[in-house]
C-alpha cells in the first residue's frame, strides 16, 4: 500500500465519496479519472473504486468515459426543504418578477460564508457569466448575499469577513467597514444593490425573503447590465416579489 493510500485508510466510504463529489463544480462538470484524482485528492486505485461503487448508485454517470454528477443526486437535492419549499413557494413570483422585468431573476440561500444559487430564471439577454443553479456566489460582493447579511446575526457577518473579502472587479467591497456600512443602508431602503462589484458590466438588485418567525431565509434578485439595472425601476418589483414569498413560505403547509 502506498503512503498515500495509507493517510486515506481512516477515511469512510461516505468521506470518499463526498470528497469526489467535491470534485465537480460549474467549471469541471465532467472529469476523466485523471482530473478527478487530481481535485479530489484520493489516490487514483481509491478513486476509482469508489468511482465504481458511485456509478451502480447513480450518484455519477460517466458518458462518453468522463464521470459527471449522476439523476440520482439530483432527485435527491428536490427533497431538500430549501430546494422543495422555497422554491415552490418563490417559483410563482420568481416568473411573475422576470415577465415584469425581462431580465435574469435568481433566488438565493446564505451557506456559509457565500450564497447557494437554488433557481434560476434567464433573462432574454445572455450573460455566460453568471453562475448557474446549485453555484456558489461570494456574500461580500452579491447583492443576493448582502441582501440576506443585511438581516443576519453578527457572528454571520463576521464569518464573511474572517473568510476574506478578495477583490473581483474594482468596485469590490474589500473591507470589513465598508461592508457594515453598505448592510447598515440596506434595512432603510429594503434592498441590496449590487452595481458592477461581482462582474464588469452585470448589477444587481435584490431584497430579502423572511420565514414564518421573521427570520431571513432567502433573497430575491434582479440582474443584468449595469446600464439597465436600476434600483428606482427594478427595486418595487424586486421587493413585491420578496414580500410575496415571504408570506407563501411562511404559510407553506408541513409536510
Amino acid at each position: 500500500m502506498s503512503p498515500a493510500e495509507r493517510d486515506t485508510g481512516s477515511l469512510g466510504g461516505l468521506d470518499r465519496a463526498a470528497a469526489i463529489l467535491g470534485a465537480f463544480d460549474e467549471q469541471h462538470r465532467e472529469l476523466s479519472l485523471a482530473a478527478l484524482v487530481a481535485r479530489c485528492g484520493l489516490p487514483r486505485s481509491t478513486t476509482h473504486r469508489t468511482a465504481d461503487k458511485m456509478l451502480k448508485l447513480g450518484w455519477l454517470d460517466k458518458p462518453a468515459g468522463r464521470y459527471r454528477v449522476g439523476n440520482r443526486i439530483f432527485e435527491l437535492s428536490g427533497l431538500a426543504p430549501v430546494r422543495h419549499q422555497l422554491r415552490e413557494s418563490a417559483l410563482p413570483y420568481l416568473q411573475d418578477l422576470h415577465h415584469a422585468t425581462r431580465m435574469t431573476v435568481q433566488l438565493g440561500v446564505l451557506s456559509g460564508t457565500q450564497v447557494l444559487l437554488v433557481e434560476k430564471i434567464t433573462g432574454h439577454r445572455p450573460m455566460p457569466m453568471l453562475s448557474q443553479v446549485g453555484a456558489l456566489l461570494p456574500a461580500y460582493c452579491s447583492a443576493l448575499g448582502l441582501a440576506i447579511l443585511a438581516y443576519s446575526d453578527e457572528a454571520a457577518v463576521q464569518a464573511v469577513v474572517d473568510a476574506g473579502m478578495p477583490r473581483r472587479t474594482p468596485r469590490t467591497m474589500t473591507t470589513a467597514t465598508a461592508l457594515r456600512r453598505e448592510l447598515a443602508a440596506i434595512p432603510d431602503r429594503g434592498l441590496a444593490i449590487e452595481r458592477e462589484e461581482g462582474n464588469i458590466g452585470i448589477s444587481c438588485v435584490a431584497a430579502p425573503i423572511f420565514g414564518p418567525l421573521g427570520v431571513v431565509v432567502a433573497a430575491v434578485s434582479v440582474t443584468g447590465p449595469a446600464a439597465l439595472v436600476r434600483a428606482d425601476r427594478a427595486g418595487p418589483a424586486v421587493r413585491l416579489a420578496a414580500a410575496a414569498t415571504s408570506r407563501a413560505y411562511s404559510s407553506f403547509p408541513s409536510r
